[in-house]
């Protein structure tokens, strides 16, 4: 990867492409979970997305694995997906960008007011 396909993301854009061509050779419901997985890692990701790929490229493979030895989605992740992706991106007490964004206003906040009542 070159400096200008991390500025431009083009690197991203390519791989999420792959992702998705390999989302479609699934069966239905390890599709539908794909998709499920998504919507559910997508609050733990950074700015660009980019700290979830090695996770989303595990769990597509997973999902491939699974698929092609004949498991059901309810036999690998059972009925909680959404826990299944807290533990994947870190755990049931992972951050996500707004935990971030809340505790960045926090130490702003408090460095400015430590300045005017200083």
């Amino acid at each position: 990867m070159n400096l200008w396909e991390t500025m431009t993301g083009s690197d991203l854009t390519r791989e999420w492409k792959a992702f998705e061509a390999r989302a479609m050779a699934l069966p239905p419901g390890h599709r539908a979970a794909w998709e499920q997985i998504k919507g559910h890692l997508f609050p733990h990701s950074d700015f660009t997305g980019r700290n979830l790929m090695p996770i989303l490229d595990g769990a597509l493979g997973l999902l491939e694995e699974t698929a092609a030895d004949g498991q059901s989605i309810h036999e690998v992740l059972g009925d909680d997906i959404g826990g299944f992706c807290a533990a994947l991106a870190g755990g049931g007490g992972g951050r996500n960008y707004r935990d971030r964004w809340r505790e960045q206003l926090n130490r702003n906040v408090a460095r400015k007011l430590g300045r005017l009542g200083g």
